[in-house]
């Protein structure tokens, strides 16, 4: 046997596979995904929160309304969990497009999305399923390099 005939191929299948990953890795890193992440979920709670609004912050009755008799939150009164809602859908969002304290804005709309899947839709697990993945990577790997919070170096 020659040693040409009995050498493995220098660029198996896997080979490739695994050097094209290697690419996208580097292309695609946590930075670029942070931001991603950061954009994506804020929208979706920022338009909810200006649903709820006129104008900057006034909240109007169809919103005190909802959290009479849909929403329906044990222990906080449909008044304040009205203004709580509009608040952290208007400016947590904003935070975490900005990047600025990312895992604690994160936190924040998981709690938020805890509480609209346990309290309000049970059925819409799916969803939050998927808003809960996003957030969850956010506060595990922060804001990335494309955030006030890596200028402040805050971690």
């Amino acid at each position: 046997m020659d040693s040409l005939t009995s050498a493995a191929p220098p660029y198996t299948l896997r080979d490739r596979w695994n050097a094209l990953a290697t690419r996208v890795e580097a292309l695609v890193g946590h930075s670029f995904l942070a931001l991603v992440s950061r954009v994506s979920i804020a929208a979706i709670f920022f338009q909810s929160g200006r649903t709820k609004v006129d104008g900057f912050l006034t909240i109007t009755e169809g919103t005190y309304e909802l959290f009479r008799t849909e929403y329906k939150l044990p222990l906080i009164p449909p008044e304040i969990a009205a203004h709580m809602s509009a608040y952290v859908e208007t400016f947590v969002p904003m935070f975490l497009v900005l990047g600025l304290c990312t895992r604690l804005s994160a936190t924040v709309l998981l709690g938020m999305t805890t509480i609209i899947e346990i309290f309000v839709y049970p059925d819409a697990w799916p969803t939050h399923l998927s808003w809960a993945a996003i957030l969850l990577y956010l506060i595990a790997r922060g804001g990335g390099r494309l955030s006030i919070d890596q200028w402040l170096r805050i971690r």
